[in-house]
């Protein structure tokens, strides 16, 4: 792995390919030529043209890394470098990636390549496994390091730095790598079944204020951005299948805390680990998926379901952008007239809608340069009001296989949209069944003589942990 011209000092140990030692310039000449990306597109599926042949991956976001083979070795080349990273229109991001992007590229092989290029979840010589001042030096500036050994097994896993790993890690330099399974013509893996569709991104965050670009390392939980690829909604791309095709997403998580990663429509199998696929007596169908800290967990479903899905983590915090953790409770406070007062005075002024924050995305107030809305996304019935981990599975009937363009908006059958109800609304029969307001399941002792209002105050000091 290259760290390029004085990127970092003593870069930490990641990712390239075959026995540890330092490379010159003149034997630069030997290695593949790097290639470098900076769209953030969903770029398609690497199909192999060497090699032995597997069903490829679609990185969201994000592509998968060339190789060439030299004798029989599949050989990589990434390059450790400042990179900017549009996270969604209009804001992008000062980050440190690999080839161009954060995260990097993602690396393909097949079970039994001997690959020339901390290798997360992976089994290899302990002198490859990148842990700098324990298995290998630090990678210096200008310096090329090479990591040869075998995919010993099948499945998904990360690649990251293990050294000042606050730093490089809360700047953006992770990556995926999958491990197809090695099959002979015909054959059938036990635990991995074939899918028409296959997707993967990392879960990642950030913390860069509103109308700067770079993220304060120093943050520990209270993170303002929560990315999948280092994108936001939404600007994270939509995960477009064919109705009835089986469909696989991997997701890695490398941010300070768990997800639970939710499907809307469907429901899936937790087929895979960090440790492999999962015994098929484990797999139970589920809606919602935990991921925790430096885990990885492969969902499969079938897509028999058309419509746009919603796909997103369940924490509510984040399906937000730039959000401030500071923000007074203003829910039944009309404060419109006021905000636009002090807005006169203080342009970057912002505050919580009296009925909640996605009035902010009709308030039309002025953000910072380079700043994401907390709220933002507008589909065919309006605002979205969503942010951070959230996106989409398109489920079309017509889409062609292979095929991963944008189908646009699901249209509806007719009668199959919710709709306002404008007759006479019954009492509920809960009323009539009442003896009393507030009746209980049996009679209170010792009731006070008057009713009293309860008045919580929420404790000053913000909030932190989720």
């Amino acid at each position: 792995m290259v760290s390029r011209r004085n990127f970092i000092g003593g870069a930490g140990a990641v990712t390239a390919a075959v026995s540890a030692a330092a490379v010159s310039k003149v034997a630069m000449a030997a290695l593949p030529e790097p290639v470098i990306q900076t769209r953030p597109d969903t770029m398609p599926p690497l199909v192999p043209n060497t090699g032995r042949p597997y069903n490829p991956v679609v990185t969201l976001n994000g592509w998968t890394l060339p190789w060439r083979m030299n004798n029989g070795i599949k050989e990589f080349h990434l390059i450790a470098e400042p990179v900017v990273r549009e996270m969604s229109p209009g804001f992008k991001a000062h980050l440190w990636g690999y080839n161009g992007q954060s995260p990097g590229p993602t690396i393909e092989v097949v079970e039994g390549d001997r690959t020339s290029i901390h290798w997360h979840g992976q089994r290899l010589p302990n002198g490859m496994d990148g842990v700098t001042g324990l298995n290998q030096p630090g990678i210096p500036p200008g310096k090329t390091y090479v990591y040869e050994f075998v995919a010993r097994r099948p499945g998904t896993f990360m690649y990251h730095p293990h050294a000042d790993e606050m730093v490089q890690m809360a700047m953006g330099m992770m990556g995926f790598w999958i491990t197809h399974p090695k099959l002979e013509k015909g054959a059938k893996h036990p635990l991995i079944d074939e899918v028409d569709r296959d997707f993967c991104f990392l879960l990642n965050a950030y913390d860069i204020e509103p109308g700067s670009a770079t993220p304060k390392i120093m943050t520990m939980l209270d993170f303002n951005l929560w990315s999948w690829n280092s994108r936001i909604f939404p600007g994270i791309a939509p995960l477009v299948v064919r109705h009835m095709d089986k469909v696989r997403i991997r997701v890695g998580n490398l941010t300070m805390t768990n997800h639970p990663i939710h499907l809307h429509g469907h429901e899936f199998l937790i087929t895979g680990t960090d440790g492999g696929p999962t015994p098929k007596s484990t797999r139970q169908y589920e809606v919602t998926a935990d991921v925790a800290v430096g885990q990885m967990r492969q969902l499969d479903f079938l897509a028999d379901e058309e419509g746009d899905w919603a796909f997103h983590c369940h924490k509510s915090h984040h399906t937000m952008n730039a959000m401030g953790h500071d923000v007074p409770t203003m829910i039944g406070v009309d404060h419109r007239g006021v905000a636009r007062q002090i807005t006169n005075l203080i342009p970057d002024y912002m505050v919580m809608g009296e009925r909640g924050m996605k009035d902010m995305t009709e308030m039309e107030m002025p953000l910072p340069d380079n700043t994401a809305a907390m709220m933002a996304g507008q589909g065919p019935f309006g605002a979205v009001g969503m942010g951070g981990m959230f996106s989409v599975v398109k489920v079309r009937k017509e889409q062609k296989r292979g095929d991963y363009s944008d189908p646009g908006w699901y249209q509806h059958p007719p009668g199959t949209v919710a709709y306002e109800f404008t007759g006479a609304l019954p009492d509920p029969a809960r009323f009539k069944a009442d003896a009393s307001p507030g009746a209980g399941a049996m009679p209170a002792m010792a009731k006070p003589a008057k009713d009293i209002e309860v008045r919580v105050r929420k404790p000053a000091g913000g909030h932190a942990g989720h």
